[in-house]
C-alpha cells in the first residue's frame, strides 16, 4: 500500500480494527469538542477578556490542524477510485458535503485574518465555527447512521415537507380573513399571520398572537389537533428508517447461511 492509500485508509475509510485510523478519529473528534467549546464560551460576558490570549492561541491550533486535515484529504483522495483523476477528482472531493463542512470551518478564521470586516458580519463569521461540530458526523457511527436514514427517506420526507407547507398556506389564509378585522395589527397579513399558523400546527402555543373571535377559536383548536397529526408523520417516517437501518446493519453482521453473528478477527 503506498502512502497515500494509507493516509486515506487512515483518514476516510476508518476500518474496525485499524488502530492508528482509531487514534486519529479519537483525536480530530476531542479536538473539536473542545474548540466547540471555547466557540460557546466565549459568548460567556467577561470570558474573552479574562481567557483571550488563551483562547486566541487555541483558535490559532486549532485551525492549522483542520487546515492541514483538509488539504491531507485533498490530496489523498485520489486513492479512491471515484476521485482517481487528479484534478476532476479533487475538485469533486471538495465538492462533497463533508469536504464542504471541513472548508466552511476553516474559512472564519482566514476572512478575519485576511480582510477587516465590516462589524454587521462579525458574528455571523464567528458562528460559522460551529459547523466544525457537524465534522463529528465523518466520525460517529450514529450521526452516519442518521444522515443515512434521512437521505433513505427523503422522497416521503419531501412530501410531507410539501404537504405541511401548503397547510400552512391554508390555514394562515383562512384565520387572516376570520381574524383581520377583529385584530388587524396581530393578523395585519398572511405571511404574517403564518407564525401563528407555525406556533399552532407544531403545538407550541407561545401565546403572543391567538384568535379572539368565536369562529377563530374554533378554527385555531382544529387546526392545533390537525397539527398533532400532520408533524407527528415525519417522526413515523424516520422511526421506520432507523429500524430498517439497525436490521440491515444486524443482517450485515450475521452469516447469511447459519444466522450466527460474525465477529472481526483481534
Amino acid at each position: 500500500m503506498s502512502a497515500k492509500a494509507r493516509l486515506y485508509a487512515i483518514m476516510e475509510k476508518a476500518e474496525e480494527g485499524d488502530r492508528l485510523s482509531r487514534v486519529f478519529d479519537i483525536c480530530i473528534v476531542t479536538l473539536i469538542v473542545f474548540n466547540v467549546t471555547m466557540v460557546i464560551l466565549e459568548t460567556v460576558k467577561g470570558m474573552k477578556e479574562v481567557y483571550g490570549g488563551f483562547v486566541d492561541i487555541f483558535e490559532a491550533v486549532c485551525v492549522l490542524v483542520f487546515t492541514a486535515e483538509y488539504m491531507l484529504r485533498i490530496w489523498c483522495c485520489t486513492a479512491d477510485a471515484k476521485f482517481a483523476r487528479p484534478i476532476k477528482g479533487r475538485l469533486a472531493f471538495m465538492l462533497t458535503p463533508l469536504a464542504m463542512i471541513d472548508l466552511i470551518a476553516i474559512f472564519p478564521y482566514y476572512v478575519f485574518l485576511l480582510v477587516t470586516v465590516p462589524p454587521n458580519y462579525t458574528l455571523p463569521l464567528r458562528l460559522l465555527r460551529l459547523f466544525r461540530l457537524l465534522k463529528v458526523g465523518r466520525y460517529s457511527h450514529s450521526m452516519r447512521l442518521f444522515g443515512g436514514v434521512i437521505w433513505q427517506k427523503r422522497q416521503e420526507l419531501y412530501i410531507v415537507a410539501l404537504a405541511l407547507m401548503l397547510l400552512l398556506v391554508i390555514v394562515s389564509s383562512l384565520m387572516y380573513f376570520v381574524e383581520h378585522h377583529a385584530q388587524p395589527e396581530a393578523f395585519s397579513s398572511i405571511p404574517k399571520t403564518m407564525w401563528w399558523g407555525i406556533v399552532t400546527l407544531t403545538t407550541v402555543g407561545y401565546g403572543d398572537v391567538f384568535p379572539i373571535t368565536p369562529l377563530g377559536k374554533f378554527l385555531g383548536a382544529l387546526i392545533a389537533v390537525l397539527g398533532v397529526g400532520m408533524f407527528a408523520l415525519p417522526a413515523g417516517i424516520l422511526s421506520s428508517g432507523f429500524v430498517e437501518a439497525m436490521q440491515d446493519s444486524d443482517r450485515d453482521h450475521k452469516c447469511p447461511h447459519c444466522g450466527k453473528e460474525i465477529r472481526n478477527p483481534k
